[in-house]
């Protein structure tokens, strides 16, 4: 029975009280006395000495008896509560804490503070004022220096394939310099750390702009990679995305073709780039081929030897690739003939010499068929397809590219891809 009441006290005894805050551990020493009231009164000396030397707790008045400390009056932050606190526990000799701080709500000692930074930071500014304008001058020769260069024709000129590039050479040179004046700023204020802070916030806003331009940023792209391959001419007849006509411009933002209704056709760059593109122009020669349905009781060989005869006479159609026929569908109502051949599509328009073809073979076809030896009615093929439409439709487009001031980035003699 004795053993249980001892380990009753002591566990009574290890318990914390439950008013007063407990002291740390003290890691700051005071005088000893040889009695108790000699020790307080170094322990509170010993704290003034302490709060003195720190601002915020002048009406902070301290009571040290038998070694509990007793604060009181009021603090400007609300922080200064909890870290008079924890001061006060470290020195040596405290056995407990009753902390009454509270927070000051008078508003001329809360904004006496506030006036002193504010007017301590505007020292510091007209201090530094001077090395800011150095920094801003040397920032000012950098830039100045960087756009002389860009505006220079040579040697940005010579080292671009057209005048876009040209362009974008340009821009990145200008860059380059002010984030070289930048650094030398930086370096003369002092502040070079801040540096990888601004890159590193350029970089995300460059992200987030990224994703809301994405379209505009993917038609540039396409506009340099087309004025790079130049798949095109101005005046070149291209089928893009099922659109047709006649090459006017490529911008920066869109392919401009003129149809051949007349009508202007504005494809984004983006589509351009990512669709099939047939040029028409390319190439002199071009194929073009018809069918001819043959009747069951007809002799189909003599009607291919007469329809090639035919086909192979007309001024328009080149000896070489010569002109073929073959039979396309044979089915019970008789059989059917595919026609085709070449023509130089630079000076024969390719949908008139195709019909006039047909006219021509067809009358060839029905020959036979003629009562009383009467020769079929003919004219004067010659002439019938010559480009007068194409004629009309560039002329169109040098008037438009003549009077139209926006930039083009295609070139006339280059190559292709």
């Amino acid at each position: 029975m004795p053993l249980f009441r001892l380990f009753a006290l002591l566990l009574c005894l290890s318990l914390p009280f439950a008013g007063p805050i407990q002291a740390q551990d003290g890691t700051i020493t005071t005088e000893t006395g040889a009695d108790q009231g000699q020790r307080d009164a170094a322990m509170a000396t010993r704290i003034r000495e302490i709060m003195e030397e720190l601002s915020g707790y002048e009406d902070v008045t301290v009571f040290v008896s038998e070694g509990v400390v007793t604060l009181r009056g009021t603090t400007l932050e609300t922080s200064g509560h909890e870290e008079l606190g924890k001061l006060v526990g470290r020195v040596d000799g405290v056995v407990a804490i009753q902390n009454e701080v509270s927070v000051s709500t008078d508003i001329t000692k809360r904004l006496t503070p506030a006036m002193d930074r504010f007017w301590t930071r505007i020292k510091q500014a007209l201090a530094i004022l001077p090395l800011l304008m150095v920094g801003a001058l040397a920032f000012g020769a950098v830039v100045f220096v960087g756009v002389l260069v860009a505006r220079m024709k040579e040697p940005w000129n010579t080292l671009a394939p057209n005048a876009f590039v040209a362009d974008i050479y340009r821009v990145v040179i200008r860059l380059g310099f002010v984030m070289a004046g930048v650094v030398v700023a930086l370096d003369i204020l002092g502040a070079t750390a801040l540096l990888s802070t601004i890159m590193g916030a350029a970089g995300i806003i460059g992200l987030a702009l990224g994703f809301a331009v994405r379209d505009t940023v993917e038609n540039f792209i396409a506009s340099l990679l087309l004025s790079i391959r130049q798949p095109f001419r101005p005046n070149d007849t291209i089928e893009i995305a099922g659109d047709v006509g006649k090459v006017i411009r490529l911008t920066s933002r869109a392919t401009i073709l003129l149809s051949f209704d007349g009508n202007h056709i504005r494809i984004p760059n983006a589509t351009v780039f990512k669709s099939r593109i047939i040029n028409y122009t390319r190439n002199r020669e071009r194929r073009f081929q018809f069918t001819m349905h043959l009747a069951a009781d007809k002799d189909v060989a003599a009607a291919q030897d007469r329809g090639l005869s035919r086909l192979s006479s007309l001024p328009f159609v080149l000896d070489k690739p010569q002109p073929s026929v073959w039979i396309d569908t044979v089915d019970g109502g008789g059989v059917t003939l595919c026609f085709s051949a070449w023509i130089d599509q630079h000076h024969s328009n390719f949908d008139r010499a195709r019909g006039e073809a047909m006219r021509l073979v067809k009358d060839a076809l029905d020959k036979p068929a003629r009562k009383g030896g009467k020769a079929p009615e003919t004219r004067d093929v010659s002439a019938a397809p010559e480009a007068s439409d194409d004629e009309v439709l560039n002329r169109l487009v040098e008037e438009d590219r003549s009077a139209n001031s926006e930039s083009d980035l295609l070139s006339r003699g280059g190559s292709e891809e």
